[in-house]
């Protein structure tokens, strides 16, 4: 096995000097000789490192370690991937996968089932929210990994999986055979009404099915009645680009500009329409966006907001404007190469300043946004990136902190990476004294353990005024923490608001799923609830918006019917 991996060390080096020409027409001006000396240091390196080190090491080790180390000198987001890396990335971006239909997580040391999803396998055969998975084809599922556990649920559409659940109140486990069936990857997360008149989307990423399932989403809030739409883009890592022009046209004018990409060759210089035909979604929109909205999100958010079709809200943006190619290399591996950056309509660099690699993940120096979420997005990763030659771009620079720019209405907007919002909405942290009770998936645990014995049969449900004084028992009971210091928690009349809500979406997570927790968890979203009142402003903006098309429109008719006076008379 050691030959392959050093005959592919030498193939990836070789494509690593060369690959200014895998984006081009022309290699690098490197001479024959120059390369053939590059090649033998590297080659000489990788053996003696592979016969003397200290202590085992593969040849894949090293081809890996080095790669990794090369790409890091370019940019954050130029990254290599590992044939697996590839493979998770492709599944990622598809409209769906076969596997069972649940939503999984480790907690407290156990593969547990988060939610099933309606209509599928899992949810057919009845398994829970709370139900551990505790062996997968009679393998034990303490000692695996989540990536692990998820890949072997995973398979061929009908083929079978056997997974032993532990479930709370019985005995013994229950052994299940279930048949994987295709299950979709929703990108629109949740779609609903919060409130009449009042329509609410939360988008997650770009998949290939995303504008279908925007447009689908829509459609059915309009025919429930959705007079104005609260967007949430808070934690959107990106996705693929035609995804993302393909859903900004649901909110910019017909034709309008979406995004600009340039880089260091010609072709990668292009601008990024709006397709005609779409019909703009034309009522009064609220965008919500926080540090981890990154990439394909920012995109969105940026037309959104240069067109003046709605107000963003939040914190600001992640600051993610690289574009990334992937090109495949040997052995089912590829590389995301960073090719171009993205521009914003009003010609607003989106990528923030990666000087410093610390700065750029920790946010360090920056504002602090308390938004929960500090966390690195998901790269972009798209291989579907066709860029069509063009003139050669002009020098990038990374914009000035505070460059101001112009909207389609002449706001000011202001460049130096992300997007920043119109109005600025900190989300402050949850009560850090119940970190405890978190750690041990206290709320969870009880709110599956009560629906359980009450079974809650009506999202009419409300919390009754005893529900604190059965999770003090029953967190007593199970020896979570001790009675004095569960004491001191809920001394704290914030924590006891949201020990009641958290309870609330977990109860209604266990009864009917993400989304109806999704709901009592946005009652008490400080963000949400103060972008629910930013629509008169929204109305307003969209008015003037509206004015504008219409003097646009008679300059238009005006030049049809009399060219002449439209170029001045000359």
């Amino acid at each position: 096995m050691t030959k392959p991996w050093r005959n592919f060390a030498i193939i990836l080096f070789l494509g690593a000097v060369l690959f200014g020409g895998m984006a081009g027409d022309q290699l690098l001006a490197v001479s024959g000789k120059d390369t053939q000396a590059q090649l033998r240091l590297y080659t000489e390196l990788l053996e003696k490192a592979h016969e003397n080190y200290g202590a085992e090491v593969t040849y894949k080790d090293l081809v890996y370690a080095s790669i990794h180390g090369m790409l890091r000198t370019l940019d954050p987001h130029t990254s290599f991937l590992t044939p697996d890396d590839y493979a998770e990335m492709r599944e990622r971006q598809q409209e769906s996968f076969f596997g069972l239909g649940i939503l999984v997580s480790v907690r407290d040391g156990d593969l547990t089932v988060i939610s099933p999803i309606e209509g599928t396998p899992a949810w057919r055969m009845g398994l829970r929210a709370g139900d551990v998975i505790s062996n997968i084809e009679g393998e034990p599922t303490d000692t695996m990994t989540l990536d692990e556990a998820v890949d072997k649920l995973k398979g061929p559409k009908g083929t079978q999986v056997n997974v032993t659940i532990r479930r709370r109140g019985l005995e013994e486990p229950l052994d299940m055979d279930i048949t994987r069936a295709e299950i979709p990857q929703n990108s629109v997360r949740y779609a609903y009404m919060m409130e009449p008149g009042t329509g609410y989307i939360r988008l997650t990423d770009f998949t290939r099915s995303t504008a279908r399932e925007m447009k689908q989403a829509l459609d059915d809030l309009k025919g429930q009645g959705m007079e104005r739409l609260l967007l949430d883009l808070r934690s959107n890592g990106g996705g693929l680009l035609d995804q993302t022009v393909l859903v900004s046209g649901l909110f910019v004018p017909p034709n309008a500009r979406i995004v600009e990409t340039r880089g260091r060759l010609p072709e990668s210089y292009q601008t990024f329409y709006a397709e005609d035909g779409f019909e703009p979604l034309e009522m009064p929109l609220v965008v919500l966006v926080n540090n981890g909205t990154a990439s394909a999100a920012e995109i969105l958010a940026g037309a959104i907001q240069d067109h003046d079709m709605g107000v963003v809200a939040g914190t600001s943006t992640w600051g993610k404007g690289l574009v990334q190619t992937v090109y495949n290399l040997s052995y089912g591996s590829g590389v995301a190469l960073t090719t171009a950056k993205y521009y914003t309509p009003s010609g607003r660099l989106i990528q923030r300043d990666y000087s410093s690699y610390y700065d750029y993940y920790t946010h360090f120096g920056e504002p602090e946004t308390d938004d929960g979420n500090s966390d690195e997005p998901s790269d972009e990763g798209s291989p579907a990136v066709i860029l069509a030659p063009g003139d050669a771009p002009p020098e990038i620079q990374v914009a000035p902190e505070n460059e101001i720019f112009y909207t389609d209405l002449g706001r000011e907007v202001y460049g130096g990476g992300g997007i920043q919002p119109d109005v600025e909405i900190e989300l402050p942290d949850g009560p850090s004294i119940l970190t405890a009770l978190f750690s041990r998936n206290a709320f969870f645990d009880f709110a599956v353990d009560y629906n359980a014995r009450q079974g809650i049969d009506s999202t009419d449900w409300t919390p009754p005024a005893d529900l604190l004084d059965r999770f003090r028992n029953w967190v007593l009971a199970e020896e979570i923490v001790a009675e004095e210091d569960l004491a001191e928690m809920l001394e704290d009349e914030e924590a006891r608001e949201f020990t009641v809500r958290q309870i609330h979406a977990d109860i209604f997570n266990s009864a009917f799923g993400t989304q109806e927790a999704n709901r009592v968890m946005a009652d008490g979203d400080l963000q949400i609830q103060e972008a629910l009142e930013l629509f008169d402003e929204a109305e307003a903006q969209l008015s003037s918006r509206q004015e504008l098309n219409g003097d646009a429109q008679v300059a238009e008719n005006q030049e049809r019917s009399d060219p002449a006076a439209a170029d001045g008379g000359i």
